[in-house]
């Protein structure tokens, strides 16, 4: 395997062809696209082999002559789940697409996600990459806006030649261009004239929705032709001569570097919006006009008409396109069942098993040496500079770190994190983004599946919300794709009370965190333990929620001397703060502080634990100190009903019941949001006196 991905980082220069198309690869992926759909529809799923079937009828034309033009090494495509006949274009072996709805062993995800939601690593760079499908309707769009900058990236600051060309392609229904992830795309790609091709496949219903509900006057393209920066391009798709054209002319504008590009085509939905659709919202004449328009027939004639196919030939050829289906339906339904045992593998990375796609470990970047013990040097620094310092160490010795956000370019941040780093590496390093935390996490998406390290900020915990999707896709993203795709990246987030607090600025509801599939999570206390983790998470595999403590970033407890360049600290990895016998007590982040002057002032024997990692999060610790103590305390900011000390109380009821001389207890925030008025928020939060009384409980009891 690393063999295979070593060679295929060598990548010579693309040279542009004139665009013609293969008729005869064009009408047979037509036609078995048709016959799948056929065996499907009348076998497959009444035999409940097949649970989600989206037939392609009337889009399948359009998106053939497309994928047929992808043919750069570094293009990368985002479809949906109506896409099928496109992906089938871009060269993945037929028995996979046939047996991935079966659900069944091998396939995009060895029976983990859906078939109708494909990838296609295509590491052999024969042509596009197709980035994992998503469920969500419109999470395709921002993601390929990052592939698009990243083309730039390569060839411009990268100075890789081999990206001169290369496009990026998002497809998507009419009605997907109502979603927030469509217009956060639209904003990247345009702001920064990127080569970036939305085609849009305009069948006038969003399922039984129709686009007069979706823009007004029902017509989303004719409302965008005012766009700065966009060409549109708009046309019937079904028309064997206009329709390939119109593909042609939007590829190669894209391809010579002109800018963004939205190919709209108008072509008939002949099915359901799934097999189980009956259409009753459609009049019976609005069916059979879109019968009439089903672009088979239309390109059959076309072909016998002008002499470039017989009508034996094409016989033969559809004879020949059933049978092959028929045989890659028989060859799937042998196929052995996913093995059980393997179901919990890829969550995270495997160090034996690297990705095919997608970081920087699937293209074998080297980091500078790094070492587990802190070298001090220098007077103290407070954990926003010593954030500053390795962020900029890391820009510094790895190309491939971008950091950006929304003010994180000349203001240096809000919080001032990343002053100055702008004016040194350069616009293209460290930038600003528009005001889309659905668009500045989806860019990065786009960015690390081209192996670069994105460091995005979502400037408040609060302002995470818009882009749940995006971040909820990422984490599942190695596991449902069979660890063919991972997207690592350094998620900055700072949250928490500061000397006031509010419902919008202060949360930290890190537990959320915990319960996203994939995430790590990582809570500082302190400027040392920030640089460790901060520089940890920049060189692993696993995307990583890096949560900096808004009361802590200029805390003089929290003040520590720089670590050194090469100080890491693994996740995972507890940290004894107070080491005792009479109660353990579990903390992170700004909680840390508090705890250990309050342990300290009763000098009662107790051990106070920085988790500093929450995911993943040091149980062998707590355990061995908890069996040591025989009592616990857990103390957070997060509310109490289902924060992360609820996972750590059941944790220690599991394992060490009968080692417990006391029921375990949970010291945290009421189940409210954080409140401003400072007599609430000292109300509100644990403070040192709250702990210290409680500590001095759980002893007595």
């Amino acid at each position: 395997m690393k063999q295979l991905l070593e060679k295929s980082n060598h990548v010579t220069n693309f040279i542009p062809q004139k665009l013609e198309f293969d008729w005869f690869q064009v009408s047979q992926l037509m036609l078995l696209s048709r016959a799948l759909d056929e065996i499907e529809e009348k076998e497959l799923v009444p035999e409940k082999l097949v649970f989600n079937q989206f037939s392609a009828r009337g889009h399948d034309f359009a998106q053939i002559l497309l994928g047929s033009l992808l043919t750069h090494p570094h293009d990368a495509a985002s479809g949906y789940y109506r896409s099928r006949p496109f992906v089938m274009s871009l060269g993945i072996d037929l028995d996979e697409v046939v047996a991935s709805p079966m659900a069944k062993a091998g396939g995009y995800s060895d029976g983990r996600d859906i078939g109708v939601v494909c990838n296609y690593p295509n590491t052999d760079r024969k042509g596009a990459i197709l980035f994992p499908m998503c469920g969500g309707v419109g999470a395709q769009y921002s993601p390929i806006s990052g592939w698009a900058q990243s083309i730039l990236y390569h060839k411009n600051q990268l100075n890789d030649s081999s990206y001169s060309g290369a496009i990026a392609v998002s497809m998507g229904g009419d009605s997907s261009m109502s979603t927030s992830g469509f217009w956060a795309a639209l904003n990247i790609s345009t702001t920064n004239n990127l080569p970036h091709l939305f085609y849009i496949e305009d069948n006038g219903y969003g399922i039984s929705v129709p686009q007069e509900v979706q823009t007004p006057g029902g017509d989303q393209v004719a409302n965008l032709k005012a766009y700065k920066n966009l060409k549109i391009i708009d046309g019937d798709g079904t028309d064997p001569e206009l329709a390939p054209a119109l593909i042609k002319e939007a590829v190669e504008y894209v391809r010579s570097g002109q800018g963004t590009c939205l190919l709209r085509l108008k072509v008939p939905r002949l099915c359901g919006h799934t097999f189980q659709d009956t259409q009753t919202y459609k009049e019976a004449d609005f069916i059979a006009d879109e019968q009439s328009r089903d672009p088979l027939p239309k390109l059959k004639s076309y072909l016998l008409n002008n002499g470039l196919m017989t009508t034996d030939e094409w016989q033969s050829l559809e004879e020949e396109s059933h049978r092959n289906i028929r045989n890659a339906v028989d060859k799937a339904k042998e196929r052995q069942q996913p093995d059980p045992e393997n179901l919990t593998r890829f969550v995270y990375a495997e160090k034996d098993e690297v990705q095919l796609r997608g970081g920087l470990a699937a293209s074998g970047h080297v980091f500078p040496t790094q070492s587990n013990q802190a070298k001090p040097e220098g007077s103290r620094l407070n954990m926003l500079t010593a954030i500053r310092k390795t962020l900029d160490y890391e820009l510094a010795t790895n190309p491939k770190v971008v950091v950006f956000g929304e003010d994180v370019g000349p203001k240096g941040g809000v919080h001032g994190a990343t002053l100055g780093l702008n004016e040194k590496f350069g616009g293209n390093r460290v930038f600003d983004t528009s005001l889309s935390e659905e668009g500045i996490i989806g860019r990065s998406v786009g960015m690390a599946l081209s192996g670069l390290m994105p460091v995005p900020e979502i400037q408040f915990r609060k302002y995470a919300e818009p882009a749940a999707e995006q971040l909820s896709d990422t984490g599942i993203m190695r596991w449902r794709t069979n660890n063919q795709f991972a997207a690592p990246m350094v998620v900055r987030i700072p949250g928490g009370f500061a000397r006031r607090g509010d419902p919008w600025h202060s949360m930290s509801d890190e537990v959320e965190w915990a319960h996203k599939v994939g995430w790590q999570l990582a809570m500082p206390s302190n400027a040392e333990d920030a640089v460790g983790l901060l520089r940890f998470a920049l060189r692993d595999n696993n995307p990583t929620i890096f949560f900096e403590h808004r009361s802590l970033l200029d805390n003089s407890w929290s003040r520590r001397p720089y670590p050194g360049d090469d100080y890491v600290i693994p996740f995972g990895k507890a940290k004894t703060i107070l080491s005792g016998t009479a109660l353990t007590v579990v903390c992170w982040g700004a909680m840390v502080e508090r705890c250990q002057n309050a342990a300290t002032s009763l000098d009662m024997g107790i051990e106070v634990i920085d988790l500093r990692t929450i995911q993943p999060w040091d149980k062998e610790a707590i355990l061995a100190s908890v069996e040591k103590t025989g009592r616990c305390l857990i103390v957070h900011e997060d509310n109490k009903t289902a924060g992360f000390g609820a996972e750590i109380a059941a944790t220690l009821a599991d394992e060490l019941f009968f080692s417990l001389d006391a029921p375990v207890q949970r010291l945290t925030m009421p189940d409210i949001p954080n409140p401003h008025n400072f007599l609430l928020l000292e109300k509100a939060v644990p403070s040192e006196q709250k702990i210290a009384l409680a500590m001095k409980k759980l002893i007595e009891v």
